[in-house]
């Protein structure tokens, strides 16, 4: 899985079900004149347990350079609240505005299982960093 290591940076596996992130700064969509950074980022959700999952909800904690802290909650990902199968992954790419050229993001998804049951899945914590070119 050398490709796996190289695309996606960080990675968090909680009861099976792994989750990896790929960030990258667009200078393209940021204007950092106007005090606007932006980073997209690319999730891969991997069903490795033996029953299937659904995503509910997710659940962010992002944080600026200033130590300013934004939760962000809400159903699904991206309008989609996917089934997973054991041994299916989901993909999906999003992004974060931030007013200083650093910062984090992390948090958690909350699947459901088969019976009903919750499973919370940790998303890695992953740094926001502009180049110091851009900032």
């Amino acid at each position: 899985m050398l490709i796996m290591k190289e695309l996606f940076q960080h990675t968090a596996i909680t009861d099976g079900i792994t989750v990896r992130v790929a960030v990258n700064f667009l200078p393209e969509q940021s204007r950092i004149e106007a005090g606007k950074w932006f980073w997209v980022y690319h999730i891969r959700i991997e069903n490795d347990s033996n029953e299937a999952v659904r995503l509910v909800t997710r659940h962010w904690r992002i944080t600026d350079g200033h130590g300013i802290v934004n939760f962000v909650e809400g159903d699904g990902v991206v309008g989609e609240q996917p089934l997973l199968k054991p041994g299916q992954s989901h993909d999906y790419v999003s992004g974060c505005p931030l007013s200083t050229p650093h910062g984090s993001m992390e948090g958690y998804y909350t699947f459901e299982r088969e019976h009903g049951e919750p499973l919370r899945a940790a998303i890695p914590f992953f740094p926001l960093a502009a180049p110091a070119t851009a900032g």
